[in-house]
């Protein structure tokens, strides 16, 4: 599976408001280069909106986003495409497409507006990259089957192979893991830790997050409340505060990363 060598990404007093709303509020941060880092906090915490804005999909009200120092609003759809792929929660489409074709959809921003002749090398090369993209997300079963009749789960896969072909050095998942079962979740989450791509993934799991990240971006209101290696964030008194909940976070007992036990609920904060 070959790839854009991962870059950097870096945002720089992100602000988004949408009317009277501030969905993001200067939010500056570095994403190393084939690094996963989860996005972690709240419903409404600002995880989507960030993950949107970086896709170029939001333009900010203030700040900016940086692709090894250029500004990704800056940057044609096309070439923004090249750099960045981008897998939301929900993917649907209300065409008539089968799976391969959707896989197949990712490698759109490689080619040419118009139809060229073929070039054996290149042509060699793109079979190459779909071919393992395909086995990277387990969707080889899945290539000849109508899209709507895939499970939630088989489309999140297809997607991720949709993502790869795009060769990205940015990988942004929203929610990568709903819809998988738990065999499914530790294969994606191994899949992506072992592609050696800048990743920056929201989670609402904890222990996922714990397990496949080598660094955790905590958001609450909008705003950046922590950011940091695994170990040194995910602390009960964060929990606590970001989620109310109470919790003892212990060693897990067969590998050197945190393990979150839940002992019960605690009272939801009324102000920010």
């Amino acid at each position: 599976m070959t790839a854009t060598p991962p870059v950097e990404l870096r945002v720089e007093g992100l602000r988004v408001r949408v009317g009277a709303a501030t969905l993001l509020d200067g939010i500056s941060l570095v994403f190393g280069p084939g690094r996963i880092t989860g996005l972690l906090g709240p419903n409404g915490a600002g995880k989507t909106t960030l993950l949107r804005t970086v896709a170029g999909l939001i333009r900010p009200t203030a700040g900016r986003a940086l692709l090894d120092g250029t500004d990704l609003h800056t940057l044609t759809a096309r070439r923004r495409a090249r750099q960045v792929a981008f897998m939301e929660q929900q993917a649907d489409t209300r065409l008539p497409l089968t799976a391969r074709q959707v896989v197949e959809l990712g490698r759109t921003p490689h080619r040419g507006r118009w139809p060229v002749p073929a070039n054996a090398a290149a042509d060699a090369h793109e079979k190459s990259v779909l071919a393992g993209a395909v086995a990277a997300a387990d969707v080889a079963h899945l290539l000849d089957r109508p899209w709507p009749t895939l499970s939630g789960g088989e489309r999140q896969r297809v997607q991720l192979a949709r993502a790869l072909v795009q060769e990205p050095g940015v990988l942004l998942l929203d929610e990568p893991t709903n819809h998988l079962d738990l065999r499914h979740q530790l294969g994606f989450l191994e899949t992506v830790r072992g592609l050696g791509i800048t990743t920056v993934a929201a989670l609402h799991d904890l222990e996922l997050a714990a397990a496949y990240c080598d660094e955790v971006v905590v958001l609450l209101d909008g705003r950046l409340f922590a950011h940091g290696p695994v170990a040194e964030v995910l602390t009960s008194p964060t929990i606590a505060r970001v989620y109310d909940v109470d919790v003892t976070v212990e060693r897990h007992p067969r590998h050197d990363r945190p393990h979150i036990r839940w002992n019960g609920l605690l009272p939801e904060r009324t102000t920010p």
